[in-house]
């Protein structure tokens, strides 16, 4: 299936470029290893994609949410799988957006050139969820140092990260008029703070993403470390939560052409009854049922996209585009998987890696459970479920 000329050809031939140089058994293997794809993150870095929502004036390429969805999409697109490295492109904004001067600084230049990888969030707890304002992790103020207690859990990337945004409660929850005040936000120096107050255990889990659980006892981070005012750290996180949102839904979209492609390919040329089995109505409607979704999809990522670079609300777009992208790639993996037949479950024609890829978004970064309650709550007037 040939890609669709648009307004973005040019970065699209650029990243894709770059990716084709890193096929399909090169994510295999990663995969069976359960590796890290270093080189395929460094060449990204080096080419400047991952620091594209960087301003130009701290070394990235200033570019908006747009040219950065397409970026993602066109590598999982291309059979790659960007949530190895989706967090440089993205955690930083609450220090764009919230640090200070100094901060900015001294830490985005480095995060630009991947001198510095800043991959990592930590806001999940065990007990918590996605109940953030219930966070039992503490830090308290101690001279000029905050002293950390607590847990968190699914935080990805961590072993190889250099930093990470770390979410804390700094006034007890009793003590706050609004549940949503009084957690800060910090950024953690994680080469001096693991194995001196953080323990880092790892996660095994049905997809190579390297995620763990960290356990924090008397943590110190240096005052100065603080992004922004104290208590305010809540809000912080969710000025951050639309992009995300929008770009995980541009990754998901391209997992969903990825599948389509894969399907429609496998269609025509594998004969069955003197025929090719994409002749048969029954294996074709549910790719062109898959490929109708997607597009709709498409659309809403874009209108995500453009009110978020215009500086607009556009909450409710960025939950409904992660919202039908992942319904979509869902859809066209199972489709994908069902046309393949006993062959999908082959490693060597990657469709099975692709389905346990894809099939987490269905869950993260937000479930789909959520998703309605906001649409219900924020768009529609209904009352609040929870």
């Amino acid at each position: 299936m040939s890609y669709q000329t648009d307004a973005y050809q040019d970065l699209r031939d650029a990243v894709r470029d770059l990716c084709n140089t890193f096929p399909a058994e090169y994510w295999r293997k990663v995969d069976e290893a359960r590796g890290y794809p270093e080189q395929f993150v460094d060449a990204l870095t080096k080419a400047g994609w991952l620091a594209a929502l960087i301003p130009q004036e701290y070394g990235g390429s200033g570019l908006g949410l747009t040219e950065a969805s397409v970026i993602m999409e066109e590598i999982n697109r291309t059979g790659g799988n960007s949530g190895a490295c989706h967090g440089q492109m993205y955690n930083m904004g609450t220090l764009l957006r919230h640090g200070s001067d100094e901060q900015k600084q001294l830490y985005l230049p480095k995060i630009a050139s991947g001198e510095l990888r800043l991959q990592s969030m930590g806001v999940t707890e065990p007990t918590t969820g996605t109940d953030t304002t219930k966070i039992k992790t503490v830090a308290v103020k101690k001279g000029d140092r905050y002293v950390v207690n607590g847990q968190k859990v699914w935080i990805s990337r961590i072993q190889h990260s250099d930093l990470m945004i770390l979410l804390a409660r700094t006034t007890p929850l009793d003590q706050v008029k609004k549940k949503s005040e009084g957690m800060s936000i910090f950024l953690v120096d994680l080469k001096s703070a693991i194995g001196k107050g953080m323990e880092v255990r790892p996660i095994l889990n049905m997809v190579n993403h390297e995620t763990n659980e960290l356990f924090f006892d008397n943590l110190e981070i240096p005052a100065e470390n603080l992004i922004g005012e104290e208590g305010k750290g809540f809000k912080y996180i969710l000025d951050g939560l639309n992009a995300e949102r929008t770009l995980i839904a541009a990754e998901c979209i391209g997992d969903g052409y990825w599948f389509i492609d894969k399907a429609a390919q496998y269609a025509k040329e594998r004969i069955v009854f003197d025929r090719p089995i994409g002749m048969n109505q029954g294996v074709q409607f549910p790719i062109a049922d898959s490929y109708i979704e997607l597009e709709a999809a498409n659309l809403m990522r874009f209108k995500a996209c453009e009110l978020f670079d215009a500086h607009q609300p556009c909450g409710a777009e960025a939950n409904m585009a992660k919202f039908l992208a992942a319904k979509a790639s869902w859809e066209a993996a199972n489709v994908c998987l069902q046309t393949h037949g006993g062959f999908g479950f082959a490693c060597e024609y990657d469709v099975e890696r692709k389905f346990r890829e894809t099939r987490l978004y269905q869950v993260a970064p937000i479930s789909t459970n959520l998703i309605y309650s906001y649409v219900a709550e924020h768009v529609l007037g209904l009352p609040r479920s929870f």
